[in-house]
């Protein structure tokens, strides 16, 4: 059995309607006001990997997909820029990036609502941001993360033939939306896979009202104020940081805002330095409630839908909270801002300021 069979068994696989519904992370549901997956820890997914395997490789439908994983694989690493023309002509993808807590579970579920799909049918591993992989680089015993990426992203493109099979085309192609956090580590690679008709759709959120909701979902503040992981976003603090160089016991002296803002500042950063922005369609969206439910009825118009929006909601403004950490964050916000324009991106300051 081949790498890909194993990877793509990590979750949940079955045949559903001719299509292979695969979830990384369980199946995806609707809860509140996003598309969500289960909370599979890493160790129960790679314990039942192989059994998971055995069910796939069983399966008629399952080899087909395998093979066409490795298909798609050999394109990626030889470069074969016909096949990935082939889908980027057929397909028109739609990325939601930005950090956690940002609210792009809920563009990308309006997108799907838009499209005329039930979002809690959508298989999680399509829609969400833990797939296809990417992230800082890594090398450990039996993975190197770049193999790991290019992998995903064949698995991932077996998913979209197969899922979006027979839907309804707009102006000539499939839509397919997709959240993708992970986007900004490897933005040209991206890019150069899906194509320059790409759309993202990228959301910010002030760094303090993201920290405050990353931690309220990760258990609470801790109470000695210092860096916890708890959570995957936290653990995505963690990796980031250890990744420029800070040493392990620097990290554990820490309070929790230095942590996160740090995170917060490198994945910006990311955003104007790794070729997310090589193309033109960028459209950059600021938290709030008005701005996110003004773009997901332009979503729905877009396409003719005859749904109403969900609501999107948020907390009271959160400046009253941490009036320190908004101070701390003044220079990392006009940092990242500045590199921006280096790029050619609009920061929206006075948007983010409103602290939602």
């Amino acid at each position: 059995m081949g790498p890909i069979a194993v990877r793509s068994s990590i979750g949940s696989e079955s045949v559903r309607g001719g299509a292979i519904a695969v979830a990384s992370s369980g199946t995806a549901g609707v809860r509140g006001r996003a598309i969500v997956g289960s909370a599979s820890s890493g160790s129960e997914i790679v314990a039942r990997a192989p059994a998971d395997a055995e069910k796939v490789m069983a399966s008629d439908l399952g080899r087909q997909a395998i093979t066409r994983a490795y298909q798609w694989l050999l394109a990626l690493i030889s470069g074969d820029l016909q096949a990935l023309q082939e889908i980027q002509l057929r397909y028109h993808f739609i990325n939601v990036v930005g950090i956690p807590r940002n609210g792009g579970s809920y563009l990308t579920m309006e997108l799907y609502r838009a499209l005329g799909y039930e979002p809690e049918a959508v298989p999680n591993a399509l829609a969400h941001d833990g797939f296809p992989e990417a992230g800082p680089f890594q090398l450990n015993r039996g993975a190197n993360s770049w193999i790991v990426s290019l992998q995903t992203m064949a698995e991932y493109l077996v998913m979209v033939e197969h899922y979006f099979e027979g839907a309804a085309k707009h102006s000539g192609k499939i839509v397919v939306p997709k959240k993708l956090t992970k986007g900004i580590y490897a933005g040209g690679f991206f890019h150069r896979v899906l194509g320059d008709a790409v759309e993202n759709v990228l959301t910010l959120r002030h760094p303090v009202c993201a920290c405050i909701s990353t931690y309220e979902k990760s258990g609470g503040l801790p109470e000695d104020g210092r860096f916890r992981v708890r959570s995957n976003i936290e653990e995505w603090c963690r990796r980031d940081l250890l990744y420029t160089g800070l040493k392990p016991s620097a990290l554990e002296a820490m309070d929790y805002f230095e942590v996160y803002l740090r995170y917060w500042e490198q994945y910006h950063l990311y955003v104007a330095t790794t070729g997310l922005t090589a193309h033109q369609d960028l459209r950059i969206v600021a938290y709030g409630k008005e701005r996110m439910e003004q773009l997901a009825s332009r979503f729905h118009r877009r396409y003719e839908s005859s749904r109403e929006i969900s609501e999107f909601q948020v907390d009271a403004c959160l400046r009253e909270r941490h009036p320190d950490w908004f101070q701390r964050a003044e220079p990392v916000i006009r940092r990242v801002a500045e590199i921006w324009a280096q790029v050619g991106l609009s920061f929206p300051e006075e948007q983010i300021q409103e602290a939602w």
